[in-house]
């Protein structure tokens, strides 16, 4: 297989288990989210589009040949080259093709034919063998095949943070490894297509409105791209899916299945995704061959960003984080645009057919050839034609629903019937075979039983199967749904039967649904030795092949090619969370429950201080306005989009933080019938269970206290946490808020120890739990969302180190305390031969962060941070002898890792050092029991001041802790950060010599009122957010400022900066006068200064030279 032809989905999951990877590899036949994320119709003539390469120096080499040959290579059996319409029966030259809705006599009667064909098996017969299914025996002669139709992953979540995730992403961008890629996220329903006998899917269904309307939209599809040829490639477009056993993945986005974000002007859908889905693992496109496979059949991409250098990688993350607050899609994309290496354009204008309100970006890590392979692409294959965009398509998607008002088979039906034959030979999945009940499609339930007892007679097979069992022996909580294929009706019989099944997993992140062809079959002794034999040569083939091809695709490991983050909007997510979603709680439960509800979204979304207040009066004026009147999910932009029009009127940043408002689509008239039972793609409701309650209703002053909080420990064995628990269950009053304290010893619970804490919180949600364990920050999180409950973790001060959030001087104090216990439950003390080992263990699963980064990620969490004063400030050094020590078994775990992993110190080849280690340990520690007590701080004061702050915390009062975290989403504009002492330092000696100066300085009172400094290197409104993103890949990086001189009137002053260079690269201000502004007067803005160089040449101001200048260090920052 070519290189570009392997690329596959980036959230292709980790080898962790031999018998796992087939299930994941089935799994990742997915709706890969990134490949081409959806790009919108406007039903009108596209406009020329240009991709656009940034510094394209260089002409393309043999390589990108190869690369474009590779790219091609899954597209060469399309048969799609350019060749002379064929001519239509009867057809003069002008003719075009006629819309199912307004066939002809002639075509009816086909259609019809083809209709009555298929119900002529007889349906006594049919019922017979469906009676007698139930019966079939599974023997030695019974073999099944199974064909994986279609499936997709439902969510794509990274093993670690956002913020690491970004950090992974730029840093392989840094070193030449990869690729970032970015896509628009629409906003709409999956659709699943593999062909008119392969089937149509929803992302939890088949066989209704949901997946009537995909195929219809489908088809006007091809019918604005083909115009009279329409018919004809809908009907090869068939035939090459099921010939190659390929699935399409679309976002489809209508006016008709329920709002999202915004309503969109036009009906479409954009590909997401081309899998093939033969024998063996499943092979998904990349972009570039995406993009390829689209422009030969002729159907919308999607708009795609490649970054291939740090500064644009870089700047790309915060052109996010200074428009993720108020960002739509003009805006985002004319920033992108700007920012990328590589732009390509999608099919259509998102604003042009769904509107402004975007819902998001997707990034992921792809392979460094991608740009190569995207070039050639996109010279190989240009922009299609649109032969039928003004031609007559016959009745819109909204007409014929309006049309078809009095139940969901109507509708369905003529959905069907308008997209034509071509398209759609049969309406089997919808409605079945002519003259059995609606019910009858269903198959009895031993057919998973009866599939999984069948000889396998391929390799796919084989691997479903054991992923079935996997998933039962694990007791996965899953539906196997089976369902009789009618599109084999008439190769049925009693020893022949053929199925659909819908796997269902319900609470699996990694793999949620599969749509599958079953075939069960009785073969003859013959045949049945014939298929044994096969099946056993091809499973050793396809084991080798996978053996020799089980290393990273295109350089990329596994963990580094899952790389992926979601990036969402608030200007959608205010009106999906906080509307759609929140405001039952309001008008149920009150402004109060409402008020938590939209606090906890805001603060898991990272929301900045200033856009949360302007959320709390929007919730004040919604209540104000609409009283106690419940919103419909499926219609709530008929009631919100007018009011958000309204209050979008109202301020500037009410405009600001709605986006855009206004031209609403009204749906009343041909929202599609939805089954009430169902979710909005076509789920029954109940599989998930009830919804969540709302929150108990309150007063409106008070805050409820419904919710709990769990206190945790992310530390080391030895940072006093048991003795900590033991004070705090002992305080008088506990936490001052009258909720039950109790506590959970890690060491004395049997079993899963956070298992049980989310048990016996669902028992008492209210209380306060302390966790006494050594706690992983992501088994909490989630245990917050589950157990409704805020989190606060408990940390041990310590400096830390460049490399670890604990300093050797904590780690010492750590093994010595714990060196010191007797009979401890976890049996970690004195008596414990591997005691420093486990420390050192401990120790590395923070390896690779400071103390700023293990604290930002903390409160970037979980919101609030209680620091446990461990050593005293004034301290004495480590001695050398402990450092040493300490040094060496660092140096030896490191060695023991690498080579052994986390095999036990006493089973590896460095089981003597480690015995030796140990005991010098012991030895060196105590000798120097004296200072490891002395540094410690009196525990009863570390008591204190924990106890101090947790109440705080249960009383909403603790302030944000300082840890230099970046306000994500409220960057306004990129500067260097000074130290405001620095400066005043500098202004010192220069009034020294400056009588009128230093009066003016005393008179300002500037040492008073100097809280911060900078010198502004460029601001979004003034300079756009490419120009504040630029400085992305400086961010936290020093750079030298030197000041020559000072400015100042009665009502401002300013010192005069010139920027330095950082690791060799001159770093200038987009300013056109680079200053540090000091002081203005009140009712003078900041942004006056700028014109203190002008009123000096107009004798209205003074300049006061410094020479030499002096130079001062700053830090590159946004702000």
């Amino acid at each position: 297989m070519s290189p570009a032809s392997s690329l596959l989905s980036p959230h292709a999951p980790r080898r962790i288990l031999p018998l796992l990877l087939p299930l994941r590899l089935s799994s990742s036949a997915v709706s890969a989210p990134a490949h081409a994320m959806p790009r919108r119709r406007d039903g009108a003539k596209p406009p020329p589009r240009k991709w656009k390469p940034k510094a394209a120096d260089a002409s393309p080499s043999s390589a990108s040949a190869s690369a474009a040959a590779e790219v091609a290579e899954p597209l060469g059996n399309m048969n799609l080259a350019p060749q002379a319409p064929q001519p239509v029966a009867g057809a003069g030259p002008a003719q075009l093709w006629v819309p199912r809705g307004y066939t002809t006599s002639a075509s009816t009667s086909a259609s019809s034919a083809v209709t009555a064909e298929r119900d002529g098996v007889a349906t006594g017969k049919l019922s017979s063998i469906f009676k007698a299914a139930p019966e079939f025996q599974v023997d030695n002669s019974t073999f099944t095949e199974a064909q994986i139709r279609a499936t997709f992953y439902p969510k794509f979540e990274n093993e670690k943070s956002d913020q690491e995730t970004r950090t992974r992403m730029i840093e392989m961008v840094s070193h030449g490894l990869a690729n970032l890629e970015v896509t628009l996220k629409h906003s709409g329903s999956l659709f699943m297509y593999a062909g008119s006998q392969g089937g149509a899917y929803a992302k939890n269904s088949f066989g209704n409105v949901y997946t009537a309307v995909g195929v219809f939209v489908l088809g006007r599809l091809f019918r604005e791209a083909w115009g009279k040829e329409a018919p004809k490639m809908q009907a090869e477009f068939n035939d090459f899916l099921e010939k190659k056993r390929v699935s399409i993945s679309m976002e489809l986005v209508t006016a008709v299945l329920g709002d999202h974000g915004q309503r969109p002007k036009d009906d479409y859908a954009v590909v997401t995704a081309v899998t093939e889905l033969g024998h063996g693992k499943p092979k998904f496109y990349s972009t570039p061959e995406v993009i390829a496979f689209c422009r030969k059949w002729r159907l919308p991409t999607n708009h795609v960003w490649l970054f291939s250098t740090r500064k644009s990688a870089t700047s790309f993350f915060a052109a996010y984080d200074a428009l993720c607050e108020e960002g739509t899609a003009t805006p985002v994309c004319k920033a992108l645009d700007e920012i990328a290496d590589i732009a390509v354009p999608g099919s259509k204008d998102h604003v042009k057919v769904q509107g402004e309100i975007l819902e998001g970006l997707v990034a992921r890590i792809v392979s460094r050839q991608s740009s190569v392979q995207m070039e050639e692409v996109l010279r190989n294959f240009p922009e299609p034609p649109f032969d039928g965009v003004d031609s007559d398509l016959g009745p819109s998607l909204r007409e014929i629903c309006a049309a078809n008002r009095s139940d969901e088979k109507q509708q369905i039906k003529a959905l069907l019937e308008n997209v034509g034959a071509s398209m759609c030979p049969d309406h089997l999945d919808w409605f079945g075979n002519n003259g059995l009940d609606a019910q009858s499609r269903n198959a009895d339930k031993s057919v998973v039983t009866k599939f999984l007892q069948a000889h396998p007679t391929d390799y796919a097979t084989k691997k479903l199967q054991e992923m079935i069992r996997l998933m039962k022996q694990r007791h996965f909580s899953a539906a196997f749904k089976c369902y009789w294929n009618y599109h084999k009706i008439d190769s049925l019989s009693n020893d022949n039967l053929y199925y659909k099944m819908v796997i269902h997993v319900h609470n699996d992140s990694v793999f949620r649904r599969f749509f599958v062809d079953i075939n069960l079959f009785k073969a003859s002794n013959k045949k049945a030795a014939e298929l044994a034999k096969d099946g056993d040569a091809l499973l050793k083939n396809i084991n080798g092949a996978l053996d020799s091809n089980s290393s990273a695709v295109d350089g990329l490991a596994d963990e580094d090619s899952n790389l992926m983050v979601k990036l969402k909007f608030l200007t959608y997510k205010l009106r999906t969370f906080l509307i759609r979603n929140g405001l039952s709680t309001l008008f149920k439960d009150g402004p109060s429950a409402y008020r938590t509800y939209y606090l906890r979204q805001m603060k898991i979304w990272g929301t900045s201080a200033g856009k949360q207040r302007e959320l709390s009066k929007m919730a004040v004026y919604i209540r104000r306005k609409y009283g106690n009147k419940p919103l419909s999910s499926s219609t709530y932009l008929s009631e919100a989009e007018p009011f958000l029009e309204q209050y979008a009127k109202r301020s500037a940043a009410n405009q600001a933080l709605i986006g855009a408002a206004g031209n609403l689509v009204q749906t009343e008239n041909f929202l599609a019938i939805l089954d009430a039972e169902r979710d909005e793609e076509g789920d029954l409701r109940v599989e998930h269970g009830a919804s969540p309650s709302s929150s108990v209703s309150t007063p409106v002053d008070v805050v409820p206290k419904t919710e709990g909080l769990i206190v945790f420990f992310p530390g080391i064995p030895g940072c006093a946490k048991s003795a900590l628990c033991k004070e705090i269950l002992n305080t008088p009053g506990g936490l001052g808020d009258n909720r039950p304290l109790h506590s959970l010893m890690g060491d004395l619970i049997k079993g899963r120890y956070w298992q049980k804490v989310a048990d016996e919180r669902k028992k008492k949600p209210a209380r306060i739990t302390l966790a006494d364990k050594n706690a992983p920050n992501e088994e909490i999180e989630d245990m917050c969302g589950s157990t409704k409950a805020a989190a606060v973790p408990v940390v041990p001060d310590s400096e830390g180190t460049d490399a670890n959030p604990f300093s050797l001087d904590a780690l010492a104090v750590f093994m010595f305390r714990v060196l010191q216990r007797v009979n401890h439950p976890g049996n970690l003390d004195k008596a414990s031969p591997n005691a420093g080992y486990v420390l050192l263990m401990f120790y590395h699963l923070y390896d690779g962060k400071n103390r700023r980064e293990f604290e930002n990620e903390l409160y970037e969490r979980f919101g609030s941070l209680v620091k446990m004063p461990l050593l005293k400030p004034d301290r004495a050094p480590l001695p050398g002898a402990v450092k040493a020590i300490l040094d060496e078994g660092i140096s030896l775990f490191r060695l023991h890792q690498s080579r052994h992993g986390r095999a036990e110190p006493s089973k590896g080849a460095y089981a003597k050092e480690w015995a030796q280690w140990e005991q010098r340990l012991r030895a060196t520690l105590l000798g120097n029991a004296d200072y490891l007590n002395s540094i410690q701080v009196p525990f009863d004061y570390a008591v204190k001041e924990v106890l101090e702050q947790l109440k705080a915390v249960a009383k909403g009062d603790l302030k944000t802790p300082d840890t230099g975290k970046r306000k994500f989403g409220n960057i306004m504009f990129a500067a260097v950060r000074l130290t405001p002492p620095e400066i005043l330092g500098l202004l010192r000696k220069v009034a020294e010599e400056d009588f009128a100066l230093n009066s003016f300085l005393n008179e300002i009172k500037l040492e008073d009122n100097l809280n911060k400094a900078h010198v502004t290197l460029a601001h979004k409104r003034g300079h756009g957010v490419a120009a504040v993103a630029s400085y992305g890949i400086y961010q936290h990086q020093e750079v030298p400022v030197s000041f020559n001189a000072l400015y100042y009137t009665d009502k401002m002053a300013a010192l005069e900066a010139q920027l330095g260079a950082v690791n060799g690269e001159q770093i200038n201000s987009m300013n056109e006068w680079p200053h540090t502004t000091l002081w203005t007067a009140p009712g003078v803005t900041a942004k006056e200064a700028n014109t203190l160089p002008q009123l000096v040449s107009e004798g209205k101001a003074k300049r006061v030279p410094i020479d030499p200048p002096i130079t001062l260090s700053g830090v590159v920052d946004f702000y």
